[in-house]
C-alpha cells in the first residue's frame, strides 16, 4: 500500500465515476425515509400491526439515523471515509433485507432502526468525500449536483414506492421496497471499493468516546418525544426529555471545549461555529428544514389521507417540485452565486414561500377539487426555490471547512437537517391537527345540505334524519381528532339496520368533508410555513455580503489522502 500526506493532493482521477456511486448511495438512503409511509397501510395487514408499529416503522429509520450522523462523520475523518462508506453501505443493505423478510412488526421495526442507524454513518462520508475529493473549481457543481438529489429523493420514495406496491412484485406485496435496496447495494459496495479513493484527517487521531454518549443522547432525547409526542397526546414526559436534551446539550458542549483544550480530538470541532459562514449557514439551514420538514407531512397527509389520492398518484403529482428543484441545484451555484451572493438565498427561500402561498390559495379556492394539474404550477415554483436555496447552502457551510475537519462538518450538518425536519414534523404537526380540530364543522356545512336531499329522497322521516345528521356531525369531529387514522370511531360505526343506499350516502358525504376539512387545514398550516421561510430570508441578510463558496477556496489542505497500489 501507498499512502501520502501532501498539502495539495493531485485530483483523483475517477473522481466523477465515483460521484455516481456516492449518489446513488445517498440517494438509496434518503429514498427509504418517505419511501415506506407508501406501503403503510399493506404492512399493516399483512403482519397484522397495530398503528403504534406502523408509526415506529417511519420513526424507528428516523430516530437511528439521526442518532449517528455526527457520531459517523468523525469515524470517518479517523478511520478512514471509505472504510466507514463501506461498513455503512454494507450494513444498510444487509438491513434492507432483514426489513423485506421480517415476519413480525418487531422484527421490521428492530430492522428500521439499524437500517436508519447505518445511514446515519453512510452520509456525512457522502459529503466528506465530495469536499475532499474535488478541486475547488468543480465543487461548486457537485454539490448542485447533491442537491439537486436532496430535492429529488422524498417526492421519488413516494413514486417508487407506490409503483413497488401496485406491481407486487412475485406477490411480495410492500416487501419489494426494501428488498430493491438489496442488488443495489451489492453493486455499490465492489464500485465504492475500487472507486472511491481513501482519506481521513490528519488531526483527529482518537476517538472521543464520552462526547460520542453524550451526542448520540442528546440527539435522541430531542427527536424521540418530537417523533412520538402528538400521537401520545404530549404527555409531560416528552417535555421532561427535551428540557433533558437541552442540559446534555449543555453538558457536551463544555466537555468538547475541555477536550479540545486538553486531549484534542474532539468529535465536533466547535472552533468551525467561530466562522460567521458556519454559525448563520447552519442557523438558517435549521429554520429552512424545519419549515419543509412540517410541509411535506401536512402535504402528504392532504394527498393521500384527504383528498384520498393513492401514493403512485400523490407521488407523480409532485414530480414538478422534483425537476424543478434539479434545475434549481444545478444553476444556483454555477451561475447565480458567483454573480448575486446572498441574493441568492433570499430569492431561493421567497420563491420557495411564493409557491406555497400560491398552493395555499388553490388548496382553499378549489378544495377537494383540486387536480395535479392544478398543483403543477405551484409544486415547480416551490422546488425552484428549494433548489436555489439548498446547494449554495451547503456549499458555503462547507467551503470554508478545512479538509480534515470534512467528516465532523458533515456529520453536523446533516444532524442539523434531521433535528430540523424533526421540529418542523412536531410543529406543523401539532398546528395541523389542532386545526383541523377546531375547522371540522366546516366539512359538515359544506356537505351537510347535498346529504340532506339524498336523506329526504330515501323517504327518512324528518326525526330520524336529524338523528342521522347528528351522528354524521359527531363522526366527522371524531375523525379529525382521532390519533390513529386507521380505527373507526364509535360515531361512525354504522347502525344496525341501517339501509346500503343510506351508508353509502353517509360514506360519500364523510369523505367530501374530511376533504373539505383537509383542504382548508392544509391551506392554513402553508402560512406557518411560510412565516418561517420568509424568516430564512431575513436570515440570509446575517451572512456576509459576498458569499465565499467552494468554487472559490483552496484545495482543502491538511488531509491524509491514502490510496492503494491499485489507484
Amino acid at each position: 500500500m501507498r499512502t501520502t500526506s501532501e498539502l495539495r493532493p493531485t485530483p483523483d482521477r475517477r473522481r466523477w465515476l465515483a460521484l455516481v456511486v456516492l449518489l446513488v448511495a445517498g440517494f438509496m438512503d434518503l429514498l427509504d425515509v418517505t419511501i415506506v409511509n407508501v406501503a403503510l397501510p399493506t404492512i399493516q395487514s399483512d403482519l397484522n400491526a397495530p398503528y403504534a408499529d406502523l408509526e415506529w416503522v417511519v420513526s424507528g429509520y428516523l430516530l437511528g439515523f439521526a442518532a449517528l450522523l455526527i457520531t459517523g462523520g468523525r469515524l470517518g475523518d479517523l478511520v478512514g471515509r471509505k472504510t466507514i462508506l463501506l461498513v455503512g453501505l454494507t450494513l444498510f443493505t444487509l438491513a434492507s433485507l432483514a426489513c423485506g423478510i421480517a415476519p413480525d412488526p418487531a422484527w421490521l421495526i428492530a430492522a428500521r432502526i439499524v437500517q436508519g442507524a447505518t445511514a446515519g454513518l453512510m452520509i456525512p462520508q457522502i459529503l466528506a468525500i465530495m469536499h475532499v475529493s474535488f478541486p475547488a473549481d468543480e465543487r461548486g457543481k457537485v454539490l448542485g449536483i447533491w442537491g439537486g438529489v436532496l430535492g429529488s429523493a422524498s417526492v421519488a420514495g413516494l413514486i417508487v414506492g407506490g409503483i413497488l406496491v401496485q406491481a407486487n412484485l412475485f406477490d411480495w406485496a410492500w416487501r419489494p421496497i426494501f428488498l430493491v435496496n438489496v442488488p443495489v447495494g451489492m453493486l455499490a459496495i465492489p464500485a465504492a471499493m475500487v472507486l472511491v479513493r481513501q482519506s481521513r484527517s490528519a488531526t483527529a487521531d482518537r476517538l472521543d468516546p464520552i462526547g460520542t454518549v453524550l451526542a448520540i443522547g442528546a440527539v435522541l432525547l430531542l427527536a424521540y418525544p418530537l417523533t412520538e409526542g402528538r400521537t401520545l397526546g404530549w404527555p409531560v414526559w416528552t417535555f421532561a426529555l427535551i428540557a433533558a436534551a437541552a442540559l446534555v446539550l449543555v453538558a457536551f458542549v463544555a466537555f468538547e471545549r475541555r477536550r479540545t483544550a486538553t486531549v484534542g480530538s474532539p468529535l465536533v470541532v466547535l472552533n468551525l461555529f467561530r466562522e460567521r459562514t458556519f454559525s448563520v449557514g447552519m442557523a438558517v439551514w435549521l429554520l429552512f428544514w424545519i419549515a419543509l420538514g412540517g410541509y411535506f407531512l401536512v402535504w402528504t397527509l392532504y394527498l393521500q389521507a384527504g383528498l384520498g389520492w393513492t401514493p403512485l398518484r400523490a407521488g407523480l403529482s409532485a414530480s414538478p417540485f422534483a425537476v424543478a428543484a434539479a434545475a434549481g441545484a444545478g444553476s444556483s451555484v454555477q451561475v447565480f452565486v458567483p454573480r448575486y451572493g446572498r441574493m441568492v438565498l433570499f430569492a431561493g427561500a421567497m420563491i420557495n414561500a411564493a409557491g406555497f402561498g400560491l398552493y395555499l390559495y388553490l388548496a382553499a379556492h378549489y378544495g377537494s377539487g383540486i387536480t395535479s394539474v392544478r398543483m403543477f404550477a405551484p409544486l415547480a415554483i416551490s422546488g425552484f426555490g428549494f433548489g436555489l436555496f439548498v446547494a449554495p447552502t451547503v456549499d458555503l457551510i462547507l467551503s470554508g471547512v478545512p479538509g480534515h475537519d470534512a467528516g465532523s462538518a458533515s456529520g453536523q450538518l446533516s444532524t442539523i437537517q434531521q433535528v430540523g425536519m424533526a421540529l418542523g414534523v412536531a410543529l406543523a404537526g401539532v398546528f395541523f391537527f389542532t386545526q383541523l380540530d377546531n375547522t371540522s364543522g366546516h366539512g359538515t356545512t359544506a356537505t351537510i345540505p347535498t346529504l340532506q336531499q339524498q336523506l329526504t329522497n330515501l323517504d327518512i322521516p324528518a326525526t330520524a334524519r336529524d338523528q342521522i345528521l347528528g351522528q354524521f356531525r359527531a363522526c366527522v369531529h371524531d375523525r379529525s381528532t382521532a390519533t390513529d387514522p386507521t380505527a373507526v370511531p364509535s360515531s361512525c360505526q354504522p347502525r344496525s339496520g341501517q339501509l346500503d343506499p343510506l351508508q353509502q350516502a353517509l360514506t360519500r358525504a364523510g369523505r367530501e368533508a374530511n376533504a373539505h376539512n383537509m383542504s382548508r387545514t392544509f391551506a392554513q398550516t402553508l402560512w406557518w410555513a411560510i412565516g418561517i421561510l420568509i424568516a430564512v430570508a431575513a436570515g440570509v441578510f446575517a451572512l456576509p455580503r459576498r458569499l465565499t463558496t467552494a468554487s472559490e477556496t483552496s484545495w482543502p489542505g491538511r488531509d491524509s489522502v491514502a490510496s492503494d497500489a491499485m489507484h
